[in-house]
């Protein structure tokens, strides 16, 4: 099966879609990469909200190239196509924590307690559950489209084994002792983006992103930076209290972000 080989998915995935306001969508029973098959798609010039899914991806990927493990049936993989504003162009690192908090709510709706670990992974009790990855595509200097990708561990076997990972993983059946069904919680996580698309840049979207910020009040390392985490500045950056008692910012991760005091929740 290769990559440009894409239909409308099983009848329950059109079920689960059917009537909702999505201007087209692709789902690829093996892809690379959802991502790679969307910015194709948006270069070609696919519309605002257009959806891409897989049942299974052989090339995902995370943060700074991560691999993202991906098991047919037990996770969820997808992307969603934005058009940014121009207000929204400044801001391009809101995409990222859009996927996060949609996804972050719609776990919340099954009775979860959530948390998003700066700046692209759901933590559930402990565990990374789900990533997210915003790629843009440029147009000269002008962000054209963002692509938004959620990768999300719906049961046991989509958890990568421990030592391909850098960072403890789970599921949503961990919790639940079941994972949840797959396309009605698709539904779901899109109906949070969609409610806030177009609210990325209002104080209540950073708002409800900085609630739910993992290890707040912590000290944490974040890349070669040490300090409290005191929460997100006006960007979106990390603000951290540093050893000196200044206050610095963190925009750009390179390397990971993790706790290290003596409560760390590393199992």
């Amino acid at each position: 099966m290769t990559a440009d080989r894409w239909h409308l998915g099983p009848p329950a995935l059109q079920q689960a879609l059917h009537g909702f306001p999505l201007p087209a969508w692709r789902y690829y029973p093996v892809t690379g990469s959802t991502n790679d098959n969307a910015l194709a798609w948006a270069s070609a010039g696919a519309p605002e909200g257009c959806l891409v899914l897989a049942a299974r991806q052989t090339r995902g990927r995370g943060r700074q190239g991560n691999r993202w493990w991906s098991h047919p049936e037990a996770a969820l993989t997808f992307t969603l196509i934005a058009r940014p504003l121009p207000a929204e162009r400044p801001h391009l690192t809101r995409f990222t924590a859009w996927g996060a908090v949609a996804l972050a709510e719609a776990l919340e709706a099954l009775g979860l307690a959530i948390a998003i670990k700066w700046p692209n992974d759901i933590l559930l009790k402990g565990r990374k559950i789900a990533g997210v990855l915003a790629e843009t595509v440029w147009e000269g200097s002008r962000p054209a489209a963002v692509v938004v990708g959620l990768g999300v561990n719906l049961a046991a076997e989509a958890v990568p084994p421990p030592e391909t990972t850098d960072f403890p993983a789970g599921s949503i059946a961990d919790a639940l002792g079941a994972p949840p069904p797959r396309w009605g919680f698709l539904v779901a996580v899109l109906r949070q983006m969609l409610r806030w698309r177009y609210r990325l840049t209002a104080p209540g979207f950073l708002q409800a992103w900085e609630a739910r910020l993992a290890y707040r009040g912590r000290t944490v390392r974040a890349g070669s930076t040490t300090g409290v985490l005191l929460g997100l500045d006006a960007r979106g950056g990390l603000r951290l209290r540093l050893p000196s008692g200044e206050i610095g910012t963190c925009h750009a991760l390179r390397g990971h972000l993790r706790p290290v005091d003596s409560h760390t929740e590393l199992p």
